[in-house]
């Protein structure tokens, strides 16, 4: 298994497959966009499969989500899926994208068996969807997160991120249209995790702030705590259920104590925390010829020294050097 020093075990595995993107949230990286991996860097497909496969059969992963950057830009994405699918024990597969061509490959996913799907969606709006973004694809998102739905990639959850002064008048209204289609929403609190480090905490949407507007129209009842485990969003009940709006509140209310996650780069380094500052190297080993055990000694020895927060109310504490974009949701 994977547990550290607190008695914690990873038994959710996040797979970032590329760093690369086809937006620009303001939030994540600039308008140009980064210095990306480079293709001897990134993890092959049989390195990835291979990592998943010592993971869930060797080291008790459960769950493995595939994240990116942008997943759906990963041209081998359908068949990795697949490979994955056919473990034993079989893991719970998801994924994270930002929507922008999941119209035309939800159906494959499906069938490769992928389980469901994440898509971020901040805005109802097209032009500030355009702000956010500085891309104008807003309907492709849409047409994305029907496709999903429509392939049987459920529940749909919507990932959304508040910016003061930008989107945050619309929290009622992306529950109301969640609600309205029968997807799931997940509000998450915006984090210190993008790549020109100007993230401000004055300016960051509170969790206690998207309570507030959402209880504005809606009423909220807390789900009982026991309901949430080790899942990073807290419930609340809309309007007596059995509907439901999560908030992930990673810096106002962090949830690190019931952490179960481990987490893997494209370019094949293990990271035992979201905004950890140092990370294992599995890509040379396996490119060295290291065996199944000495790949899990080396991703238990990573998970074993894991701290027991993620210190983002410390006063010394440091953003991680990657950005978002290239750790993996």
């Amino acid at each position: 298994m994977l547990l550290d020093t607190f008695g914690r075990q990873a038994v959710d595995l996040r797979v970032s497959l590329t760093d690369r993107c086809n937006l620009r949230c303001t939030y994540c990286m600039p308008e140009e966009g980064l210095q990306w991996l480079g293709r001897s860097e990134l993890l092959t497909d049989e390195e990835i499969v291979r990592l998943v496969s010592i993971a869930v059969t060797d080291l008790g992963v459960t769950e493995v989500r595939f994240t990116g950057g942008e997943p759906l830009l990963r041209p081998g994405l359908v068949a990795i899926v697949a490979a994955c699918a056919e473990l034993a024990p079989r893991p719970e597969l998801s994924l994270t994208s930002n929507g922008i061509g999941l119209a035309r490959i939800a159906a494959a996913l499906k069938a490769a068996g992928l389980d469901r799907v994440n898509v971020s969606l901040d805005t109802l709006d097209p032009e500030v969807f355009r702000t956010l973004t500085r891309r104008s694809r807003h309907q492709d998102v849409l047409d994305g997160l029907a496709a999903a739905e429509a392939a049987g990639l459920t529940p749909v959850k919507l990932n959304a991120v508040l910016m003061r002064g930008v989107n945050d008048h619309e929290a009622p209204d992306l529950l109301a249209w969640c609600l309205a289609h029968g997807y799931q929403l997940r509000f998450i609190e915006q984090m210190p995790l993008d790549a020109q480090h100007g993230w401000d905490r004055s300016q960051m949407v509170t969790a206690g702030e998207i309570l507030e507007r959402l209880g504005t129209r809606f009423a909220l009842t807390p789900e009982p705590s026991a309901a949430r485990g080790a899942a990073p969003a807290e419930r609340w009940l809309v309007d007596g259920g059995p509907a439901s709006v999560g908030v992930i509140a990673s810096v106002t209310r962090p949830f690190c104590r019931a952490c179960d996650r481990t987490r893997l780069t494209a370019d094949g380094q293990v990271r035992n925390c979201l905004f950890a500052t140092g990370e294992t190297d599995l890509r040379t080993a396996l490119r060295e010829g290291g065996s199944d055990a000495e790949i899990a000694a080396l991703w238990r020895a990573a998970m074993w020294g894991k701290k027991a927060g993620a210190g983002i109310d410390d006063p010394e504490f440091l953003q991680p050097e990657r950005p978002m974009s290239a750790i993996g949701g």
